[in-house]
């Protein structure tokens, strides 16, 4: 799809040496017509040798903010260079950019404001593992408790957002493994948001930041997140 939009893709990469050369070179093919910026989270392997090697354009943080964080720098960025849409899009090869323009239509076309990449739609491709499903179907279920929103893939990281829903962000962001809690955020906040159907792959290299034993604490922490924001957060409309 030919767009005359200004996109911007961000790349938020912690140790994905493995995945990021990939990644790029991959969304580079298949989306010439995009900008991108690689968020070099304080990788202590070669991805931030890789990233000067290949010439690729990124932002180098000085300390780690984690996923969060950076990400949040990404919408600050996007902002200050006036894009129309930005797209978030996870290093390590998961998400095909071959899905891009179906995240972004949506938004481009003034129907969403945030339109997330499913993978529980179709139910095609990678659809990780039983019981990280389990815990996805919880929090989307809680998500729906507290703002009457339907949901599937609420942890997914492939998602792209409008200008306003973008500034949001920029001033507004969860640091720890953001996604569920800035999908109830933005709901609360009055943004559109919905899903498309995308095909994932599964992990292409290195490890995961939510390993097994991490699971637990994660369900636990995000889901006394999720209550606490809700009760924090009145529900308003910033979207003009």
């Amino acid at each position: 799809m030919q767009t005359k939009a200004k996109i911007l893709v961000l790349i938020p990469c912690y140790n994905e040496e493995a995945n990021i050369v990939k990644t790029v070179e991959r969304l580079r093919e298949l989306c010439p017509q995009v900008d991108y910026l690689v968020i070099n989270d304080c990788s202590t392997d070669r991805s931030a040798a890789l990233l000067k090697e290949h010439g690729y354009e990124y932002l180098d943080l000085p300390v780690n903010l984690g996923i969060g964080g950076g990400v949040q720098c990404g919408y600050v960025y996007a902002v200050a260079n006036d894009y129309d849409v930005t797209v978030q899009m996870d290093g390590d090869g998961q998400h095909d950019p071959a899905y891009l323009m179906d995240i972004v239509t949506p938004v481009l076309n003034g129907e969403l404001d945030m339109c997330i990449g499913s993978r529980f739609i179709r139910h095609e491709g990678f659809q990780t593992s039983f019981m990280r499903r389990v815990g996805i179907r919880f929090l989307s279920g809680m998500i729906f408790l507290l703002c009457g929103q339907r949901l599937l893939d609420v942890t997914s990281g492939f998602r792209a957002t409008g200008r306003a829903m973008t500034a949001y962000f920029a001033r507004n962001y969860a640091a720890d493994y953001p996604e569920p809690e800035s999908n109830l955020a933005a709901c609360l906040a009055g943004f559109r948001v919905g899903e498309a159907p995308v095909i994932m792959q599964e992990r292409q290299g290195g490890v995961s930041s939510i390993s097994s034993f991490k699971s637990a604490y994660y369900m636990i922490k995000v889901s006394l997140s999720l209550i606490i924001d809700r009760l924090s957060i009145k529900k308003i409309h910033y979207r003009s």
